[in-house]
């Protein structure tokens, strides 16, 4: 799935011989280096992640400390697109998400933000049925005692609870409002929509 949103955002690039540039939020260098293709060559990419990463000699590729949140390190429209997999659920509360969605449409002119549907039916983290809709206290009973998913047991109660509390997945519905204007693309499993992904045409 991955591999087809890159896909699905290397066509939002125009054509043309300018450099396009791309911040991605929360992305790696390998995820870019294993992509690169012809009409890559033409991107030039900033990585911004809450540590700056040590980047390769390829000099398309610079990495940054920041907070997806606060991006007044950058201008307005200082980016063609701003890219981004599965970063915005992770930026705390409602009120940190639509901070970032409004950084995202202030800095960048396209724009291309992924994130998992709160209402299917397994949670992308903890992989348990419903996970989102139960009460944080149950959650975190449950993460307290047995490993789920791709996380293990956290017998620490104030711990497992931020753990809990640092995911917030979102609904289309509040999706479709922290960005008013894109497109919404839906990745589905069987009839379930798995993902969505909100496109802000480069302009």
């Amino acid at each position: 799935m991955r591999r087809a949103r890159l896909a699905a955002f290397l066509n939002l690039i125009p054509d043309g011989p300018d450099t396009v540039s791309i911040l991605d939020v929360g992305g790696t260098e390998e995820f870019w280096l294993n992509a690169w293709e012809e009409r890559c060559d033409r991107l030039s990419i900033t990585l911004l992640n809450i540590t700056a990463s040590p980047i390769s000699s390829d000099k398309r590729i610079r990495s940054m400390a920041g907070d997806a949140r606060d991006l007044s390190c950058f201008a307005d429209g200082e980016f063609d697109f701003c890219f981004s997999n599965s970063v915005i659920e992770h930026v705390g509360s409602l009120i940190d998400q639509r901070r970032m969605a409004n950084e995202v449409q202030r800095v960048a002119r396209g724009y291309f933000i992924q994130t998992p549907n709160r209402y299917f039916v397994l949670e992308p983290h903890f992989h348990v049925p419903g996970w989102a809709q139960m009460p944080v206290w149950v959650r975190t009973a449950l993460h307290q005692r047995m490993n789920l998913g791709w996380v293990n047991a956290e017998p620490d109660y104030l711990q497992a609870r931020m753990n809990v509390e640092q995911t917030r997945l979102l609904s289309l519905r509040e999706f479709r409002l922290l960005f008013p204007h894109a497109e919404m693309l839906t990745e589905k499993v069987g009839p379930m929509i798995k993902s969505f992904t909100a496109v802000g045409k480069y302009a």
